[in-house]
């Protein structure tokens, strides 16, 4: 099961992507794709839901950012040697940390709004983790308990 969220910016609704690629929406069963949503006996009661069940969506709306209500963007940079090495840059001793703001969460075809006198544009595809519940120095062994 695909979820998804689409619609007009910032008037996304709930849908999953059925198994012929179209659209179904879930609005009867969750307010939104959130953290709330994601959690484990939540995604084995949508799991359970048949998808033919659901109104289509007939039209092919704007597809949303993945999820909402996110609370903090925190990101790694050149995290992938071969990119790092792309973009000329040395590969650092230490992880690069940086944040990001929540606004930054696009859709997939969404515009993105570059900086007016930029000069150097770099492209990215970002792997996304949803922390389930509030962490600080976990262990690498508990990581799977958040």
């Amino acid at each position: 099961m695909k979820l998804l969220r689409y619609g007009p910016m910032n008037d996304e609704k709930p849908g999953l992507l059925d198994d012929q690629g179209r659209i179904r929406d879930l609005s009867d069963h969750v307010p939104d794709i959130n953290g709330s949503v994601l959690a484990p006996d939540r995604l084995v009661s949508l799991g359970r839901l048949d998808p033919a069940t659901l109104p289509l969506v007939e039209s092919s709306p704007r597809l949303g950012p993945p999820v909402a209500g996110v609370g903090k963007i925190i990101a790694v940079g050149l995290n992938y040697a071969d990119h790092a090495v792309e973009t000329g840059a040395d590969l650092p001793s230490e992880p690069l940390i940086f944040s990001k703001a929540v606004t930054s969460l696009s859709g997939p075809c969404d515009p993105v709004m570059l900086p007016k006198n930029s000069t150097h544009t770099d492209w990215e595809v970002e792997l996304a983790i949803i922390m389930g519940r509030r962490a600080q120095y976990v262990s690498a062994e508990n990581a799977f308990d958040y």
